[in-house]
């Protein structure tokens, strides 16, 4: 009796789209956004963050939302929203 064996590779077919956006040239009267994955402390480093960039750049508005939890990325929403608000977006990882 022939038997048949299959064999399934587990390497993924990763599709990179590369987005190049211009540098901007100051933060003064801009809007940053910052994505919190809900790590312990990132609010914290949020805080500090943008009372520097308020004061010391003059940065006109800090938007902070978080993701649902860290093991899981941003929703669509999220990202929209962000898009559509902020001038500059940064995510991150606290601990």
């Amino acid at each position: 009796m022939e038997r048949t064996i299959r064999v399934l590779s587990p390497v993924g077919e990763a599709q990179v789209k590369t987005l190049a956006a211009p540098p901007l040239p100051s933060l003064q009267g801009k809007t940053v956004g910052f994505i919190d994955n809900r790590k312990t402390n990132f609010e914290h480093l949020v805080g500090l963050l943008a009372r520097t960039l308020k004061e010391q750049h003059g940065v006109a508005e800090v938007i902070h939302r978080q993701k649902a939890h860290a093991a899981v990325g941003a929703t669509p929403e999220l990202l929209a929203e962000m898009a559509r608000t902020c001038d500059l977006v940064i995510t991150g990882s606290g601990d």
